[in-house]
């Protein structure tokens, strides 16, 4: 099966066929770096590096292009409230979305342009509008004229006589049409500008990326990922400034992921309903947020709530508890010269690749990889190997199954945590939450374990109740008691 992507351009599932062979062009609208991100706005992030990690796996070379908007009312009003220079917020939110972004493990771009880095493209891009007759001046104001593009409204599939001039449009009556875009806008008192044939100002919304995009990734590339709200305008009228300017196809691909709703509401600013990135990663951890990303389709609108949290909290514990059984096997056990991997295990896994391919060729489906994970993970514990010290294919095919998880982690950007500090954070999280006392688990744990050693078996039941009334699952191992909270 070929990769197939669906395509908000034709609204439907298209075979993958890249400009170049063996190449890609990708380019991902990033942040207005005036505030911390919140969890939907890494969506793309999250979403998109896999995306490109699936393409460098399939055997492409990926140019993977991600912008900084640094030129912005936004910025310049945070800028006026602080009493600050615009660049100050921008050079200092670009500082604090990289920390995230490390925190994420997310593999680097290839290029995260600034806009201000990109004025003279910009400029020449604005010139060369006007030239084909696709954009006009008026005061030191360049607008884009839609009438002259006829297929304006291709992707979002909006018709003129439909449109509401609300979204970021300004209704003025210099325009030949009222939805007539900006491109270039004079500036005011006390705003960054920059030196142009219309004037001092700075650019439209829309243009940065167009400009962006040719300037480094030339007049086509191959896709071009955002979340769905930038479809309409931002989307739109980067296709006609790319078509109006270049004179030929604007982008092949277009991927748009969906909102994610917070407690049942859409996440929003407006609303006041918003979790930073860094807030989430501070609570819990950033392994959940990407699970929790990744365990829906990029195309599907998700609800963050409590328990699909918990939910994702309970798959990672299960992914690393037999990810530590894993290392105690490979630590502890003689590695065989004769040994081989379970061949009913190795006949998972294969067909578990069969699987995950199929799913990621299929327009990236990473709920049915994460379903797909699940079920090798039950298979290998199925195995027992930790009562299999002398069977000589244990310390194989526990190394087999840590060779595949750790593959297709790195892919999801997942799974790379030291297993046992992993499992200590996530109680660390459940006992925060559920106000737990460390210590207190910790005393009634070494109670029983005495009271059995000394076979008082009273006082051992009455810790293991103890125990279960504050939710703390435990077990009892050949290493001792280890134990959990409950989820």
């Amino acid at each position: 099966m070929s990769l197939k992507i669906y395509n908000t351009l034709s609204r439907s599932k298209e075979e993958f066929k890249p400009l170049v062979e063996g190449k890609v062009k990708l380019y991902l609208c990033g942040p207005t770096v005036y505030d911390l991100l919140h969890i939907g706005n890494f969506r793309g992030a999250i979403t998109f590096n896999l995306v490109r990690n699936w393409l460098e796996l399939s055997g492409y070379d990926v140019t993977f292009v991600y912008n900084y908007t640094d030129v912005d009312d936004k910025i310049i009003k945070r800028a006026n409230d602080e009493g600050v220079e615009p660049i100050v917020i921008s050079e200092k939110y670009i500082a604090e979305f990289e920390k995230d972004f490390n925190r994420l493990g997310l593999k680097k771009h290839t290029h995260n342009p600034k806009v201000t880095e990109f004025m003279d493209e910009i400029i020449s891009y604005v010139e060369t509008l006007i030239k084909n007759d696709k954009a006009y001046e008026i005061d030191g104001e360049v607008f884009y004229a839609i009438d002259n593009y006829a297929d304006y409204g291709k992707l979002s599939k909006k018709n003129l006589d439909e449109l509401n001039a609300g979204q970021r449009v300004e209704v003025d009556s210099r325009k030949r049409n009222p939805y007539d875009f900006v491109l270039w806008k004079p500036s005011k008192e006390g705003e960054p500008h920059w030196t142009s044939p219309w004037g001092e100002g700075r650019p439209g919304w829309h243009i940065e990326c167009s400009a962006m995009i040719k300037a480094i990734l030339g007049e086509t590339i191959d896709i071009h990922g955002g979340g769905i709200d930038l479809i309409f305008p931002h989307h739109e009228n980067e296709i006609a400034q790319g078509e109006g300017c270049n004179c030929t196809k604007y982008c092949n691909y277009w991927m748009h992921n969906e909102f994610i709703n917070l407690k049942d509401e859409k996440m929003s600013k407006s609303l006041g309903n918003v979790i930073t990135g860094r807030a989430f990663m501070d609570q819990y951890h950033p392994e959940v947020l990407k699970f929790l990303m990744l365990s829906a389709h990029y195309r599907s609108n998700f609800n963050v709530t409590d328990e699909k949290i918990h939910q994702v909290i309970s798959g990672l514990r299960r992914v690393y508890e037999t990810l530590a059984t894993v290392d105690t096997i490979l630590d502890t056990f003689e590695k065989s010269e004769s040994g081989k991997v379970n061949k009913n295990f190795q006949t998972t896994l294969t067909s578990s690749d069969a699987k995950i391919k199929k799913s990621l060729d299929d327009d990236f489906s990473t709920a049915e990889v994460v379903a797909t994970i699940f079920e090798v993970v039950r298979t290998f514990n199925g195995l027992n190997l930790l009562k299999k010290k002398k069977d000589v294919n244990s310390w194989t095919t526990a190394k087999a199954f840590k060779d595949w998880i750790q593959r297709y982690g790195q892919m999801m950007a997942l799974f790379q945590e030291e297993p046992v500090q992993f499992l200590s954070s996530i109680d660390d999280i459940m006992i925060k939450e559920k106000n737990l006392d460390r210590e207190k688990i910790l005393e009634l744990v070494k109670m029983r374990e005495e009271a059995r050693e000394n076979k008082d078996w009273d006082k051992a039941d009455e810790a293991r109740d103890a125990l279960h009334a504050i939710g703390i699952d435990f077990s009892d191992t050949p290493e001792g008691v280890k134990w959990n909270v409950k989820v």
